[in-house]
């Protein structure tokens, strides 16, 4: 039996038990089921009130359903959805009478947003500014998705494609009339304009983007150090709640501790790590690793210190902050001397008072800010985007080289960027990703 034969349903609202929870429907027996749980069909895209009952007429629950036949639904295909109250055994109930139906079964994690997509109702960066929109975190990344998923580079990706298919048209009647004097010139004219101007438009969007798809995953601030220099305590500060043990026993922290941070829109993930020394404890030894490692992945180091000549262990090229902490306890907390790092950025703090922390939290926004740059009017979003983008302009740079020596070179080049850009919309060429893509979204959606 094909997939699409068969009715998927899922709860697609949160946790249970809630006040209200939605059970959607997505099939061509969507109908018969939403008609024998309600006892009638209710009108299309109206909010009925109905008395949901099981097979054997006893009640099930008190609830409100929606009917949307297809084509015109969210899927394309005939949706139920059954508004009822978030209790475990009201959805048990539900579930149960789903279950017994022929052709019925639950739903894989986003295989109502697949079905959309591959019932033309929206292109993959569509689903892809989705998913992006159900895991924002901030504002930033939630409008950012948003504009992703009404279009943004979805709609200008097919208007590229339009134009290269109509270069690419004029360019294969070039070589139809190849034989009637001046007309192949008269057609390439126009063919390489075309073909100019959209490379330019597409090298002006990658150019722009600087670290604009970063923004899903979000900065990465590091807090390295000696050990019991106070980087648990000025997590718990940043966090705004006690995440990390605090104890003045060097060696406390032994894992990576991992806190997400709103910052002004910005996502940003603090990252304490283990005090880096040497030491004969293996397990020690293994924390101090893996702070190492984190630090040399990271976007920026904070590096934690109470003492007045730091040595800062610089891992990986991202810029470090020397964080002089303590400054409460400090005989002379006028004095802030640098070892090997004289070019880092200098604060004092008292992690244990806060003193100072909201300076440090402020010039954090200002780096996260320059950081992302103007990234909400950004098109791109993933590495995936990106990538196809480049292929795109690539086989439109070679298209313009290739038109001297030949017109069919021209136009296969014009092919491979149409094709590239069909794949950034999902429509040619991307069974082998859609499994890797919808398989990241939570079930019921």
């Amino acid at each position: 039996m094909h997939p699409h034969d068969q009715t998927i349903f899922a709860l697609s609202s949160g946790r249970l038990p809630s006040a209200i929870a939605i059970v959607r429907l997505s099939g061509s027996h969507a109908g018969s089921a939403l008609q024998m749980l309600a006892g009638k069909m209710p009108v299309a895209r109206t909010a009925t009130r109905v008395l949901l009952r099981d097979a054997d007429g006893e009640p099930i629950d008190d609830a409100v359903v929606l009917w949307f036949p297809g084509p015109a639904s969210a899927t394309g295909e005939d949706v139920a959805e059954l508004h009822v109250h978030g209790s475990r055994a009201v959805i048990a109930a539900v579930f149960s009478m789903l279950s017994a139906m022929p052709q019925m079964r639950p739903a894989e994690p986003g295989e109502f947003t697949r079905r959309a997509f591959e019932n033309g109702k929206i292109d993959l960066t569509e689903a892809e500014g989705l998913d992006d929109l159900i895991h924002a975190d901030t504002d930033r990344q939630r409008r950012k998705a948003l504009r992703q998923l009404q279009g943004l580079l979805g709609d200008r990706a097919r208007g590229w494609r339009d134009q290269i298919i109509e270069a690419a048209a004029l360019i294969e009647a070039a070589i139809d009339f190849a034989d009637e004097g001046d007309v192949p010139a008269e057609l390439k004219g126009p063919a390489l304009m075309r073909i100019r101007q959209l490379l330019a438009e597409i090298e002006t969007v990658l150019s722009a983007q600087g670290r604009a798809e970063r923004l899903r995953e979000g900065l990465i601030v590091v807090i390295a150090g000696p050990p019991n220099a106070g980087k648990s305590t000025l997590m718990n500060q940043l966090a705004r709640r006690e995440v990390a043990i605090v104890s003045p026993h060097a060696g406390t922290t032994r894992d990576l501790i991992e806190v997400q941070l709103d910052l002004d829109g910005y996502p940003v993930t603090v990252i304490d790590t283990a005090g880096i020394r040497e030491s004969d404890d293996p397990v020690e030894q293994e924390g101090v690793r893996r702070a190492r490692d984190r630090a040399a992945q990271a976007d920026l180091v904070l590096w934690l210190s109470d003492v007045d000549h730091v040595v800062v262990e610089r891992q990986g090229d991202a810029p470090i902050w020397l964080v002089r902490n303590k400054i409460d306890l400090s005989v002379d907390a006028a004095s802030d001397g640098m070892s090997s790092e004289s070019d880092s950025r200098v604060f004092r703090i008292s992690a244990r008072s806060g003193a100072g922390v909201g300076e440090l939290l402020n010039e954090l926004v200002g780096f996260a800010r320059d950081y992302f740059g103007a990234t909400e009017g950004g098109l791109i979003t993933r590495e995936r985007q990106r990538k196809l983008l480049q292929e795109t302009a690539a086989a439109l740079g070679r298209s313009i080289s290739a038109v001297d020596l030949g017109e069919e070179l021209a136009a296969e080049e014009l092919r491979i960027a149409a094709l590239a850009l069909g794949r950034l919309l999902g429509r040619v060429d991307v069974e082998d990703l859609l499994d890797v893509i919808f398989r990241e979204f939570c079930i019921g959606k």
